[in-house]
C-alpha cells in the first residue's frame, strides 16, 4: 500500500478538514470502524521499518534525559504492542448509539438518552509517538476526528505513523489531522478553535497541561502529571511491601503512574526502611528523606520542601516517616496531583478508611501505582489519565469520548 502524503500546511487548513471529515465519521457503522481499526494494525506491522526508522531520526537529533528517551523509543516490542492496542480496541463494544436511559412520560412521550461522538478531538501530548497510534484508534471507534499535535521530538515518528494511517482504505479524509509541532504556535491556534474543535486533551508535564488549561478556549480534559504515592502501614506484609515499592519505582520510572514517594509509619520504619532502602538503591534509585528517614538509613539524602511535590519521572524516591494513617493522608492530599496512591496493610479498616479519604483518581490497596492504564483496566488503550473530577476521571477512554443527547419520540404531542 502507498502511504500518501497530506498536501494541507496551514493549522487553520487542517482543523477545517478535521471538522468537515467529522460527520463522515460519525456516520460510520461499527463494521465499518473495526475494518478500518483492524487495517491499522496491518498498515502499523507491515511498515514498522519504516516507523523504527522515522523514529532512529527522532532518537539521533534528540538531547534528553534517558527517561525522556525512553518515552520517545520505537523498537520491534512496542510497535508489536501499539498494534495489538488496536486489535484489543476492536475487540471492545461500540459505545455509540447506547441506550444509556430510557422512560416515558405520562403525556406519551419516550424519551431516551443516546451515546454521541463529541466531534473533533484536539490533542496535545510530548515525546511519546505511541500515543498518536492509541489515540487515533480510541477516536476512530467513537466516531470522532482527532488533530494531533505531538511533541517537535518525536517529529518525524509522528509524521510517518500519521502518514500509515492516513493512508488506510475507509477511513474518511481529513479525519486524522497532524499539527507542526516546530513550535507553539500550533498548540495556541489549537487550544483558540473554539467552533472548531470539541474538546482539547494535554498529555503531557505539569507545565504544558497548565498552559492549555490556562489559556484554552476549548473545554479541556485535564490529564495529570503523577506525584504518585505509596504508604506503608504498621501491619504491612514486607515481602509484598517490598514486590510493590520496587515495581511501582523502577518498572518504568518515566511514566506518569510510577510511585515517586514513599510513606512509612514510624512503628515499622526503623525495621523497613534499612530493609527496602539498599534494595531501592540497587535499582539504581536515589533516595531523598525527612530527617527521621535520614537518621534511619544514612544513604539518604536529606530532601527540600519541593521535593514533596516534584514528579520525578526518573529513579528517585523521596522518603517520609508518619506518626499516622490520617498523617498519611494529609500529606498525600496537600501534595498529591491526584493521580494514584496506594496503600500496603493487612488492616481492612485502614484499607477502607484511605480508599474513601484519599482524594485521587486511583486508589489502590495493596497492588502497585503502575496499574493506572487504560490497557490494564480492560480499555484496550486509553486517551490519557484524568485528574479532574468533570466529565471523567482516571484512565479515560471510548466512553469518555462521547457525549450524549435525548431522542424524544412522540405521537402529535404539544405542551399546553
Amino acid at each position: 500500500m502507498a502511504i500518501s502524503v497530506n498536501t494541507i500546511t496551514s493549522t487553520r487548513e487542517k482543523l477545517e478538514a478535521a471538522r468537515r471529515a467529522a460527520p463522515r465519521v460519525s456516520a460510520l457503522t461499527t463494521i465499518e470502524k473495526n475494518r478500518i481499526l483492524l487495517a491499522l494494525a496491518e498498515s502499523i506491522e507491515s511498515h514498522a521499518s519504516a516507523i523504527t526508522a522515522a523514529n532512529q531520526k527522532d532518537l539521533d537529533s534528540a538531547s534528553l534525559p534517558s527517561a525522556m528517551r525512553d518515552r520517545l523509543l520505537l523498537n520491534s516490542s512496542r510497535i508489536a504492542a501499539m498494534a495489538a492496542g488496536v486489535r484489543e480496541v476492536v475487540a471492545l463494544p461500540d459505545p455509540i448509539g447506547e441506550i444509556i436511559s430510557e422512560f416515558r412520560r405520562p403525556n406519551g412521550l419516550q424519551i431516551r438518552k443516546v451515546r454521541v461522538p463529541l466531534g473533533v478531538v484536539g490533542i496535545i501530548y510530548e515525546s511519546r509517538p505511541n500515543v498518536t497510534v492509541d489515540t487515533v484508534a480510541l477516536t476512530i471507534k467513537t466516531g470522532n476526528a482527532i488533530v494531533l499535535r505531538g511533541g517537535k521530538e518525536a517529529m518525524h515518528s509522528n509524521q510517518c505513523l500519521v502518514e500509515i494511517l492516513s493512508s488506510v482504505d475507509g477511513l474518511p479524509s481529513g479525519a486524522i489531522q497532524l499539527l507542526d509541532s516546530s513550535s507553539r504556535d500550533s498548540v495556541q491556534e489549537l487550544i483558540q478553535a473554539r467552533g472548531q474543535v470539541d474538546v482539547i486533551i494535554p498529555r503531557g508535564g505539569a507545565g504544558l497541561i497548565n498552559f492549555v488549561v490556562e489559556n484554552s478556549t476549548v473545554p479541556v480534559i485535564e490529564t495529570g502529571a503523577g506525584n504518585c504515592h505509596i504508604f506503608i502501614d504498621e501491619s504491612a506484609d514486607f515481602d509484598m511491601a517490598d514486590r510493590i515499592v520496587i515495581n511501582a519505582k523502577t518498572q518504568r520510572p518515566s511514566v506518569c503512574n510510577a510511585a515517586e514517594k514513599l510513606l512509612i509509619h514510624e512503628k515499622i520504619a526503623g525495621v523497613y526502611l534499612p530493609r527496602v532502602g539498599p534494595k531501592l538503591i540497587a535499582q539504581g534509585v536515589e533516595l531523598r528523606g525527612d530527617e527521621a528517614a535520614v537518621t534511619i538509613f544514612p544513604e539518604t539524602r536529606a530532601a527540600t520542601e519541593e521535593d514533596w511535590s516534584q514528579e520525578y519521572l526518573r529513579l528517585c524516591m523521596a522518603i517520609r516517616v508518619v506518626s499516622s494513617l490520617d498523617q498519611a493522608i494529609e500529606h498525600i492530599n496537600r501534595y498529591s496531583t491526584k493521580n494514584s496512591e496506594a496503600i500496603v496493610t493487612a488492616n481492612e479498616a485502614h484499607a477502607r478508611r484511605f480508599l474513601r479519604a484519599v482524594d485521587s483518581a486511583a486508589v489502590y490497596w495493596n497492588a502497585s501505582t503502575r496499574f493506572t492504564d487504560g490497557g490494564e483496566f480492560g480499555f484496550g488503550a486509553e486517551m490519557g489519565i484524568s485528574t479532574q473530577k468533570l466529565h471523567c476521571r482516571g484512565p479515560f477512554a471510548l466512553a469518555e469520548l462521547t457525549s450524549s443527547k435525548y431522542e424524544i419520540i412522540g405521537s402529535g404531542q404539544v405542551r399546553t
